[in-house]
């Protein structure tokens, strides 16, 4: 499937499954926006809610390690393809969606063609360009996509919501897919390099229920949603799950996935990157979210438009990734890009938001421009430590790597950020004790209670100045996790060496 390196058209291919990656990307954020709305038009319950945003991440994980390794057996072309396809239509469903059940199952579907679309990108880059330099740039603007699309989601979602519909930011894919799709079916070429043996359905399923398993039980437990008795049941049923897939894979001899593929310090580096940067970008893109409406009283338009600084540098950082680490390795360009992301969090964490000036979007615009290097140069350490063939393979680890941090960062900071504020809160006097429980649960709940009493202003006024500190804590808990994740960076990629075109390196 390579392309020739004088061939122009690897840059037309690349351009072609970054637009299909887009809409998959922008998926993961844009509801952090249109929650409220649509909870009110749904009239969605608590409980519903929690699914519509969890179930998408949720189905990610357990379908991109299958969906990878079936690429590789069949070709990523016809896979990408049937995911542009399912994709497209699940955006249909989900925008026309009556009620709450019928977007989640929405949701589901557009899972499962997401799970094709991630890995399939990856799979194709890796396939087309041979040459180590060529393949950091081309990733480079992929992450510029990957980055950026995550960024602007909520931009998106606030914009669309301020003129249409709450269906609008799932409907505003399908132009996307109807263009991409036949570009992707002229381009991609039909021979390409497969890995060889079955790709048996047993086995997927046996990965598909251990990685949702594990991954519903982590969160389950953190979010408090099961009894403890109930959520170790269900990760030991997903580990038993996953162990049964790990033995029959290390027995086979042409496994679905080679497992060897995690014995690789480079690949390890490029997903426990990928799984606390996501982490802490969700985390924070929650946060501020919430502190700029709920706080300082914005819109979700004023919300999107106050987080174009992320949007913009994390748009510059995948190729200035791609050349840093052509020119002054992997291992130092990751390495700085995690502790500058460190250090414009834990200087966030103490600023006043009320009045940014400056100093505020310059600390947003370095954040994203080095959370972008840092998950670019998760990819380049990835893909450049697997053979072309296994590209799919490799390509669906990162993506559940995204998806993992995604995912549980929604989970983990939403639980933190429940338990600061209920001990930074100080409620007014004369709340009801059932109100009390209620209001001190969030800040959300704080302005549903406010709205129930004759004057809320007192409890409002409290909320807020609760929420600041939580917010502090936050983002200098997140600061401290990057920190820690760029010495462990720095040591997994000490024998890191750019690999020369056709030659692996581990």
């Amino acid at each position: 499937m390579s392309a020739r390196p004088s061939d122009p058209k690897r840059w037309f291919i690349l351009l072609a499954v970054m637009l299909a990656f887009l809409p998959v990307v922008i998926d993961m954020t844009i509801l952090h926006i249109a929650v409220p709305t649509l909870t009110q038009a749904l009239g969605a319950s608590h409980t519903q809610v929690l699914w519509i945003i969890d179930i998408y991440p949720l189905m990610m994980a357990g379908l991109l390690v299958p969906m990878g390794t079936l690429a590789d057996r069949i070709g990523t072309r016809r896979i990408l393809l049937t995911g542009l396809v399912v994709f497209g239509a699940a955006s249909t469903l989900a925008a026309f969606a009556p009620n709450a059940p019928m977007l989640i199952a929405a949701r589901v579907m557009l899972a499962l063609g997401g799970s094709m679309i991630m890995p399939c990108v990856l799979g194709v880059i890796r396939k087309t360009f041979d040459d180590p330099a060529e393949r950091a740039m081309a990733l480079g603007l992929w992450g510029t996509v990957g980055a950026a699309g995550a960024a602007v989601g909520p931009l998106v979602g606030g914009a669309l919501l301020a003129h249409f519909w709450w269906g609008s930011v799932f409907l505003i894919n399908l132009p996307v897919m109807l263009i991409v799709a036949p570009v992707a079916y002229a381009l991609l070429p039909r021979a390409e390099a497969r890995t060889p043996g079955a790709w048996r359905f047993g086995q997927a399923i046996l990965l598909i229920i251990g990685m949702i398993s594990v991954v519903y039980s982590i969160k389950a437990g953190f979010g408090g949603k099961q009894s403890i008795g109930t959520v170790l049941s269900i990760l030991a049923f997903g580990a038993l799950m996953l162990g049964l897939f790990a033995r029959q894979q290390l027995r086979a001899p042409e496994p679905m996935l080679d497992l060897s593929l995690l014995s690789r310090p480079a690949i390890v580096a490029g997903m426990i990157m990928a799984v606390v940067a996501t982490s802490a970008l969700a985390g924070v893109e929650l946060t501020l979210a919430q502190e700029l409406q709920y706080v300082l009283d914005r819109t979700p338009l004023q919300a999107g438009i106050f987080m174009i600084p992320i949007m913009l540098a994390s748009g510059v950082g995948g190729p200035v990734a791609g050349y840093l680490s052509n020119r002054f390795g992997l291992r130092n360009v990751a390495t700085l890009a995690l502790l500058s992301s460190a250090a414009s969090l834990a200087t966030l964490a103490q600023l006043d938001f009320h009045d940014p000036g400056w100093v505020v979007p310059m600390l947003l615009a370095l954040l994203g421009l080095a959370l972008s290097i840092g998950l670019t140069a998760s990819s380049i350490a990835i893909m450049g430590a697997v053979e072309a063939e296994k590209g799919g393979a490799a390509g669906a680890l990162e993506a559940t790597s995204y998806e993992l941090g995604s995912g549980l960062g929604i989970t983990l900071f939403g639980v933190f950020m429940s338990s600061i504020f209920t001990r930074m809160i100080v409620l007014p006097d004369g709340i009801a004790p059932d109100m009390a429980d209620a209001a001190m649960r969030s800040i959300g709940d704080s302005y549903l209670v406010a709205a129930q009493m004759a004057d809320g202003t007192a409890l409002i006024a409290a909320a807020k100045a609760a929420f600041t500190d939580t917010h502090a804590v936050l983002l200098t808990t997140s600061a401290a996790l990057i920190g820690a994740l760029a010495c462990l960076v720095f040591v997994l990629l000490a024998h890191y060496r750019a690999p020369k075109p056709d030659h692996i390196a581990g």
